[in-house]
């Protein structure tokens, strides 16, 4: 079951998403200006962003990049934040063959 994705987010309509979000779980990297990146888990993924769990403290506005393994690093900016829960937009929306390749290492 897609659990992830049918979690509420913050300030956003099931209308107003632009992209199908897909439940991944996979560890990542994040970093924003001038700071040493730290870990991050991402929790799902669209083509336009992705919802992340951390205990490092982001905020609106803020623009990060995000590493996954075999990838070079992806600009976002940070939408929204709930306590531990994040949403990041993708600066440039993904490639649909790099999505789907995301999507298949955070669920192997």
């Amino acid at each position: 079951m897609d659990n992830a994705a049918s979690l509420p987010i913050p300030g956003e309509s099931e209308e107003s998403r632009r992209a199908l979000r897909k439940a991944v779980r996979m560890r990542a990297h994040l970093r924003d200006r001038g700071t040493t990146r730290f870990e991050i888990e991402v929790v799902d993924l669209s083509v336009t962003g992705f919802r992340a769990q951390t205990s490092f403290t982001l905020w609106p506005g803020t623009t990060v990049w995000l590493t996954l393994p075999g990838l070079a690093g992806l600009e976002a900016v940070v939408a929204w934040r709930d306590k531990y829960r994040y949403g990041c937009a993708f600066s440039k929306p993904l490639h649909p063959a790099v999505f789907d390749h995301i999507v298949a290492l955070g669920n192997s």
